[in-house]
C-alpha cells in the first residue's frame, strides 16, 4: 500500500508530462488526478489505522559507495502517517480545483496547451514531497527536498511569459539553496562524525554527540548543537524563515492552486518536519532549540506585520503562511513536537482553503486580485463567502474557552502559545501579538472583500459569479477539516488530558510517554504526555537514587544483553521472560546497561527546569513499558504506586515546573532515603 502511495503521482506526472499528446489533454488531467485520489484515499486507510508499529520498507539499493550505504526505503511510523494525509488529501483536491480554475486562462493564447504540463507538475510535486516524507535516511530526506525545489520552480514560473513570474521562480530556487547548503553540510557533519545517514543510527548515537567537540568557522561547537543549527537553516530555507523568508511573498505569482499546494499545506511545512523528524537529536542541542525558538517566534511576528498592510489578498494569505510557520517552529523549539505537528496538521486544512478560497474570488473578478477594488461579493459569491469565514474563523482561533469545542486554529494555536508560556517568555510575548494580528489582518480581508459597497470597475462587479461546481466540491472538503480536524485529533496527538488528571489509575506508560511523534529509538509512541510535565531533578534524583551514574540510550531494538552495573535492575534479563514483549526487553536491558561512557548529567542534559524535557525523554528510553518501569523501581526500594504519586504530582503542577519538581521529590525522600551519596 504504501508503495502505490509512494509512486502512484509520479506514474501520473510521467503520462501526463510526456503521454498527452497521444492521449489528450483532458484524458491526462483525469488519469494524474485519480492517481492522486488514490493515494489520498490510502492514506487515510494507513492514518486511520496506524497501530503504532513502524514499518520499514526497502524498496532499492540507493547508494553503496565505500562507508556511505543508503537504501531507497519507505519509513511508515506516525509522522509520516500524519504527512500522508495532509500531503496527498490536500493535493487531491487541489488537483480537482485546477479543472475548473485552469479552464480559461487569459496567459495562454487560443489553441495553446498547458494543463497537462500543469497537472503534471502538479503531480510531480507530490511525488518529491512523498518521498521526502516517507524516507528513511537523510540523502532519501535531501532527494525529495530538493525535487520539492524543482517542483516549486517550475510551478512558481508556469506563467513563463510574465518576467515577474520568471524573476520570482528564480528568486524561489536561489534564496532556497542557500539554506539548502546548510542542510547539506548537516548531513555530511553527521555522516562524518556517526558513519551513518539512517535515522536510527544518528538517534542512537545523539548522546554521543552530545559529548564531541568540532572545530569549525574558527571556533569550538559541540556537535549536536552545530548539526542542529545547520539542520536548522536547511529548514529556515524550505519554511520561509526570516532571513530567507523573501521568495514566498514572489512566489504567488505562480497560479492560485500552486499557492494552496505548496504554499499552505505541503513543501513549506517541509522544514517543521524536518525539526520534529529530527526531534531526538534536537533534544541533546539546547542552543540549537533557543535558536529555533527565538527565529520562529520573531518571524511569527514580522509576517504578522507585514500582511497587516498588504493589499493583494494572495500575499496577504502568504505572509500569513509564513507567521504560522513560525507557530509551529516555537513549538518544536520548546520540546513540544507533538504540537508542531499537530498546528502543521490543523493549518493545512485552512490555509488551504483559504488560498482556494482566495482564487474563487480571483476567478470572480477576472483575475483581479486587490483587495481594494473588491467589496460587496458576499451576495454574488455566497458559497465562497461561507468559505472563507470558516477559514477565517479557523485562523483566529475561535473556539469556547476551557474546552476542547472550536475551530482547528483554536485548539492548535493555543497548545503552541501555551508552550510557548512555559518553555520561552520571549516567544509567548511575541506570540499573543502575532495572534493578534492575525485577527486583525485577517477580518480586514474579509470585510474589504466581502462587504462595503463596490469598488474599482463597475463591469467587473456586474459580472462577478460563483465558481464552478468542481471549484466549490475541495472547498467545502477542506472546510470539514479546518472545523472538526483540530477536536476530532486533539487527544490523538497529547494523549486524553481528562485521564490523566483525574483519579483513575494512570498508566505509567503512557504517563511518561515521550514527547515527540517517535520515541528515542525511532518508534512510534502509542500516547503522548500533556504539556510540559518536566520534572527534571526528580528522575535525577531517581537515578542517583539507584546509583546510576549513566545509562546507554542508543541499544538497538535488536542489540545484545547489557551487562549489570552497579545499582542495576537486579540482574533481571528482560530477553528470558517469555511474557515480555520485545520492547519491554530492549527497555531492561537498556536500564541494566548502567555505568557506561555516559554520565548522568549527560543523558539528562537539562539546562533548567523550564526545558527539562530531555529528561523524561531519556527516562521513557530507559522505561518503554509499565514493567520495566517497574523494575526500576523495584530496584530502588519502592513500589510501582509511588511512581504513578509522581507522575500524579507531575501532571497536577504542570503549570508551575519547580513545584512540581519540590512535590515529587517531597514525596520521593519521604518514601526512600536517597543511596549513595
Amino acid at each position: 500500500m504504501a508503495q502505490i502511495i509512494l509512486f502512484a503521482p509520479l506514474v501520473g506526472a510521467i503520462l501526463a508530462g510526456f503521454g498527452w499528446r497521444l492521449m489528450g489533454e483532458r484524458a491526462a488531467q483525469l488519469l494524474a488526478t485519480g492517481l492522486v485520489f488514490l493515494a489520498a484515499i490510502l492514506s487515510w486507510v494507513i492514518f486511520i489505522g496506524f497501530d503504532g508499529t513502524t514499518q520499514q520498507i526497502t524498496i532499492l539499493r540507493f547508494i553503496d559507495s565505500g562507508a556511505l550505504s543508503a537504501d531507497w526505503g519507505i519509513r511508515v511510523d506516525r509522522m509520516t502517517a500524519i504527512m500522508l494525509v495532509v500531503v496527498n488529501s490536500v493535493s487531491a483536491l487541489v488537483h480537482l480545483y485546477s479543472f475548473g480554475y485552469m479552464a480559461h486562462d487569459d496567459n495562454w493564447g487560443h489553441g495553446e496547451a498547458y494543463r497537462a504540463r500543469f497537472f503534471a507538475y502538479l503531480s510531480f510535486f507530490t511525488f518529491a514531497m512523498l518521498a521526502l516524507v516517507t524516507s528513511d535516511n537523510l540523502i532519501q530526506m535531501f532527494f525529495g527536498w530538493e525535487g520539492v525545489g524543482v517542483a516549486s520552480y517550475l510551478l512558481i514560473g508556469f506563467y513563463f511569459k510574465k518576467e515577474s513570474a520568471n524573476a520570482a521562480s528564480i528568486k524561489a530556487f536561489v534564496v532556497n539553496r542557500v539554506g539548502d547548503f546548510g542542510f547539506a553540510l548537516g548531513i555530511f557533519a553527521l555522516f562524518y562524525l556517526t558513519g551513518s545517514v539512517k535515522f536510527d543510527d544518528i538517534f542512537a548515537a545523539a548522546p554521543q554527540l552530545a559529548q564531541t567537540q568540532l572545530h569549525f568557522l574558527w571556533t569550538e561547537w559541540n556537535a549536536a548543537n552545530l548539526i542542529g543549527v545547520l539542520l536548522f537553516i536547511g529548514a529556515m530555507g524550505k519554511s520561509a524563515q526570516l532571513f530567507l523568508h523573501t521568495w514566498l511573498p514572489d512566489a504567488m505569482e505562480g497560479p492560485t492552486p500552486v499557492s494552496a499546494l505548496i504554499h499552505a499545506a505541503t513543501m513549506v511545512t517541509a522544514g517543521v518536519f524536518l525539526v520534529s523528524r529530527m526531534s531526538p537529536l534536537y533534544e541533546y542541542a539546547p542552543s540549537a532549540k533557543d535558536m529555533i525558538v527565538v527565529v520562529g517566534a520573531t518571524t511569527a511576528f514580522f509576517a504578522a506585520t507585514v500582511g497587516l498592510v498588504q493589499n493583494d489578498i494572495k500575499r496577504v494569505i502568504a505572509y500569513s503562511t509564513c507567521s504560522q510557520l513560525g507557530y509551529m517552529f516555537v513549538a518544536a523549539g520548546v520540546g513540544m513536537y507533538p504540537v508542531a505537528m499537530f498546528h502543521l496538521f490543523t493549518h493545512a486544512f485552512f490555509k488551504a482553503m483559504l488560498f482556494l478560497g482566495a482564487g474563487s474570488v480571483i476567478h470572480a473578478m477576472h483575475h483581479e486580485q486587490d483587495m481594494r477594488n473588491y467589496g460587496g461579493l458576499r451576495k454574488k459569491i455566497p458559497f465562497t463567502f461561507w468559505m472563507m469565514m470558516i477559514g477565517t474563523l479557523a485562523i483566529t482561533g475561535v473556539g469556547i474557552p476551557l474546552t476542547h469545542f472550536g475551530f482547528a486554529g483554536f485548539l492548535s494555536k493555543d497548545a503552541v502559545i501555551e508552550s510557548a508560556f512555559v518553555g520561552s517568555n520571549y516567544a509567548f510575548v511575541l506570540l499573543v501579538l502575532a495572534a493578534l494580528m492575525t485577527s486583525f489582518y485577517s477580518w480586514r480581508l474579509m470585510f474589504m472583500t466581502f462587504f462595503g459597497a463596490p469598488r474599482g470597475d463597475a463591469h467587473t462587479h456586474e459580472h462577478a459569479h460563483e465558481s464552478p461546481l468542481v471549484m466549490l466540491v475541495p472547498l467545502g472538503a477542506l472546510s470539514l477539516g479546518a472545523i472538526f480536524a483540530g477536536m476530532i485529533w486533539f487527544n490523538n496527538f497529547f494523549g486524553d488530558e481528562a485521564k490523566m488528571r483525574g483519579d483513575e489509575e494512570i498508566s505509567t506508560h503512557k504517563s511518561l510517554g515521550v514527547r515527540s511523534p517517535c520515541d528515542w529509538y525511532g518508534r512510534p509512541t502509542r500516547g503522548y504526555t500533556p504539556l510540559d510535565v518536566p520534572c527534571a531533578s526528580t528522575w535525577r534524583e531517581l537515578l542517583r537514587a539507584a546509583g546510576i551514574d549513566g545509562a546507554v540510550l542508543n541499544e538497538e531494538t535488536n542489540g545484545t544483553n547489557g551487562t549489570n552495573g552497579a545499582g542495576g535492575a537486579g540482574g533481571t534479563d528482560g530477553s528470558n521472560d517469555p511474557n515480555e514483549s520485545a520492547v519491554d526487553g530492549v527497555a531492561t536491558r537498556a536500564l541494566e546497561k548502567v555505568a557506561s561512557a555516559l554520565t548522568l548529567a549527560d543523558v539528562l542534559s537539562v539546562s533548567d527546569g523550564s526545558k527539562g524535557l530531555s529528561a523524561l525523554t531519556a527516562l521513557s528510553a530507559l522505561t518503554a513499558s509499565g514493567a520495566a518501569l517497574a523494575r526500576m523501581f523495584a530496584a530502588l526500594g519502592l513500589e510501582v504506586e509511588d511512581a504513578r504519586e509522581v507522575v500524579r504530582l507531575c501532571v497536577r503542577s504542570w503549570r508551575d515546573v519547580n513545584a512540581a519538581d519540590d512535590a515529587a521529590l517531597a514525596y520521593l525522600r519521604g518514601k526512600s532515603a536517597p543511596r549513595g551519596q
